[in-house]
């Protein structure tokens, strides 16, 4: 299923100078691929032919961006079963969210590829007063430019997409960073790109250690960074980002809310998926859970029995819900985290024992608000549960965070569901799910510390372009 060894991509060919960066079973911790490691030279030079294929990809017309699109929905749907099990081994995913992630990596690529054609303009008159009167203004959308892309590891494949399907979707070329921790996804997909007739430089894809990292995020060439990964390193590039336009998504806390008329069954199932899902390691995981104090007890007890039924453990096997987190260290930190809470006063509820990588799904109550498991986050297996009797100060424990990514509430109302949506401080406010939920198409993003702009096809295609005006005077 592995190869050996995998090239980076360099002005779209394959370049192999080492095998520097070992990759590992994120289930096993063996060692089973090598990768080659892009240094500082290699990285200046494909921000250099980025820069050389920047004409030449804005003058490619939409109808061929649209079929090198194209191409990689068809590839990666008959190389989906060796995408989900790469991304199964190297990420520690259980096999099935494995496969639901390649099923959003086609999705996404074929989002971008509807798009490609159909980017609009917008014909404005201008004659509102004597002096405009015979001007028209026309504007349209012409790419960025050259895009610097840094990926996180927990969506190897489709955060990669996010990026890298609107920037071929407009015409922008790009260099790609993906996370050392898992590069084979990203480096497939540059397999994949490397099949079509895109312009030379059009696209590298280079992992890398640090010493030459920092040109991905200061180079005055990249006109546009986009980041996914955590606060302090996103806050950090954009300080250091110079001119260029800044694209952050970061962490969050979610929070969800369970009114008192809410289907318990329904929302526990749904919670379930939303706080463990690929062991919590998500931006969007449910963190925080705040019940109704009509129906905490029976919520309780029925959320204890379903977290304690999931199943942890190799992430090959087909029942396999809670898989490893990404490494040990990982582990080590929110198992220390559960264990202070605790020793301050929570109730453990379920889980909290740690088996090398693995974390069991935990569930607290009782936990001191400012407790680092309630006001960080968490990226692991964990939720905390908290009552309320007042949907207004609900409301006001969502907002209680230096983080706003989505909220999710559980209400039949639908005054409470658009006071939500008023109040909440968040990029998404999901009414009748999880704020786990995502689809690739719509708006995707934070404020506050969860950072700036927005994800999904065509707002990313936004962020990527720039407003042309031409103004005609009729003389």
């Amino acid at each position: 299923m592995l190869k050996e060894k995998y090239p980076f991509y360099l002005a779209n060919k394959p370049v192999a100078p080492n095998a520097g960066l070992a990759v590992t079973d994120k289930f096993t911790g063996e060692v089973v691929t090598h990768v080659a490691l892009a240094d500082a030279s290699a990285i200046d030079e494909a921000i250099a032919q980025a820069v050389y294929a920047t004409e030449p990809l804005r003058k490619l017309p939409a109808y061929r961006r649209r079929d090198v699109l194209q191409h990689c929905v068809d590839r990666f749907t008959e190389r989906a079963e060796e995408l989900a099990m790469v991304l199964c081994i190297e990420a520690g995913k259980p096999i099935k969210d494995s496969r639901g992630e390649v099923e959003r990596l086609i999705d996404t690529f074929q989002i971008a590829a509807e798009e490609a054609v159909r980017m609009s303009g917008e014909v404005m008159p201008l004659d509102r007063t004597a002096r405009t009167e015979g001007y028209t203004a026309f504007l349209k959308r012409v790419p960025i430019g050259a895009c610097s892309l840094i990926t996180p590891f927990n969506f190897p494949l489709n955060l990669v997409a996010h990026k890298v399907a609107p920037a071929l979707a407009v015409g922008c070329p790009f260099v790609l960073k993906p996370a050392s921790l898992t590069p084979i996804g990203a480096l497939m997909i540059g397999e994949i790109l490397a099949e079509t007739d895109l312009p030379a430089g059009a696209f590298s894809i280079l992992p890398c250690q640090r010493e030459g990292a920092a040109l991905f995020t200061e180079d005055a060439r990249l006109k546009l960074l986009s980041f996914t990964g955590s606060p302090a390193v996103g806050w950090g590039l954009k300080a250091r980002a110079g001119k260029k336009k800044i694209v952050l998504e970061l962490g969050g806390n979610a929070a969800c809310v369970v009114d008192a008329d809410a289907e318990l069954d329904d929302v526990v199932d749904r919670i379930v998926m939303g706080a463990f899902y690929q062991s919590g390691q998500s931006c969007i995981s449910v963190q925080r859970i705040l019940v109704h104090e009509s129906v905490y007890d029976k919520f309780r007890e029925k959320l204890v029995v379903a977290t304690k039924s999931l199943k942890s453990g190799d992430p090959k096997a087909q029942d396999t819900f809670i898989g490893p987190m990404i490494s040990e260290r990982e582990a080590k930190r929110l198992e220390s985290w559960i264990q202070s809470a605790v020793d301050r006063g929570a109730t453990l509820l379920c889980g909290g024992n740690r088996d090398g990588f693995l974390l069991e799904a935990t569930l607290l109550e009782n936990v001191a608000q400012d407790e680092s498991i309630c006001t960080q986050e968490a990226f692991g297996p964990v939720a905390v549960l908290s009552t309320f009797d007042d949907f207004h100060k609900a409301l006001d424990y969502v907002n209680d965070s230096v983080f706003g990514l989505q909220a999710g509430i559980f209400t039949r109302d639908i005054h409470k569901a658009h006071l939500a949506w008023d109040t909440l401080e968040v990029g998404g406010v999901v009414i009748g799910d999880v704020p786990s939920w995502r689809a690739d198409q719509m708006p995707y993003g934070g404020v506050k510390e969860s950072g700036i702009g927005r994800e999904g096809v065509r707002f990313a295609m936004e962020d990527m372009t720039e407003v042309r005006t031409m103004i005609l005077r009729r003389p």
